[in-house]
C-alpha cells in the first residue's frame, strides 16, 4: 500500500512539473516572438526617420 502511495505522489509531481514546463516554454516562445517583432520595428523606425 506504501508503495503505491509513493509512485502516485511520483506521477503526480512529475506530470506538474512537466506541465510547468510545457508552459515556461511556450512563454520563452512569446517572449522570443515579441523580442524579435520589437527590434524589427525599431529598425524600420529608424529606417524612416533616416529617410
Amino acid at each position: 500500500m506504501r508503495r503505491l502511495y509513493l509512485v502516485l505522489v511520483t506521477m503526480v509531481f512529475a506530470l506538474t512539473t512537466l506541465a510547468s514546463c510545457a508552459n515556461t516554454i511556450r512563454g520563452v516562445g512569446a517572449d522570443t516572438a515579441n523580442t524579435v517583432n520589437a527590434t524589427q520595428s525599431a529598425g524600420n523606425r529608424v529606417v524612416r526617420s533616416a529617410n
